[in-house]
């Protein structure tokens, strides 16, 4: 009787893990069940609510629509937002559901990327309304351009909306944690030497050039124009 008693008393230990996980376990299926129908909902919401406010028009215009089609998908900038918005309520359902079954490290990993999933959106969000910021200065840098009567007007307005996007993209890095003191030290270095080529070329050998180039866009005032000045 001893033997039997000592050979049941694992399965007896097991039983009782087992009737200890099955509550919890109960516990965590229900959570990831309202989870989902809340990430469901969220996601719902916030993409009627971003079409509501006509986001989607913003994105349309600022070209991150086109970006994405061009990628091969056919979801939009709101889409891609609810889609994250989704994905973090999924992630903090897992959280909580894998805390109450105490599988500590598992939890550790999902509340980092839990964590992160907030810094994406804002990341989006930034380059959403910068492109559309740096559009919009384009097409005043081209009007006023061709309003004063400056050639290359079209170039310019390029030269400024992608001047714009590079300080746009580099806040949403540092936004991310993305390697920011790297790359903004790199984009220093290539900012420097390209004003120092420019420098150069302008100094031994593009004056000629520079100067064509400085009448084309600011011409000079003609003899009968100078005899007008007072």
């Amino acid at each position: 009787m001893d033997r039997v008693d000592v050979m049941l008393e694992p399965v007896r230990a097991f039983l009782v893990q087992v009737g200890a996980f099955l509550p919890s376990l109960a516990v965590a299926i229900v959570v990831l069940l309202v989870g989902f129908l809340l990430a469901k909902a969220a996601r719902f919401a916030v993409q009627r609510g971003l079409r509501a406010i006509n986001f989607h028009i913003v994105t349309e215009r600022s070209g991150m629509d086109g970006f994405l089609q061009r990628g091969g998908t056919q979801a939009d900038t709101a889409a891609v937002l609810a889609a994250l918005v989704y994905w973090l309520v999924i992630f903090a359902a897992l959280v909580i559901a894998f805390n109450g079954m105490g599988l500590a490290h598992v939890t550790d990993l999902l509340s980092k990327v839990m964590l992160f999933l907030p810094k994406v959106i804002v990341a989006v969000l930034i380059i959403a309304f910068g492109a559309y910021f740096a559009r919009f200065v384009s097409n005043a840098v081209v009007t006023y351009c061709r309003g004063v009567g400056i050639r290359d007007a079209q170039a310019l307005g390029v030269l400024a909306r992608y001047a714009i996007l590079v300080f746009v993209v580099m806040i949403a890095f540092d936004q991310l944690d993305i390697g920011g003191h790297i790359i903004s030290w790199a984009f220093l270095i290539v900012l420097g030497g390209l004003v120092l080529a420019l420098a150069l070329a302008f100094g031994l050998g593009g004056q000629g050039w520079a100067a064509a180039h400085l009448e084309r866009w600011w011409p000079a005032p003609k003899a009968d124009d100078r005899d007008d000045l007072p």
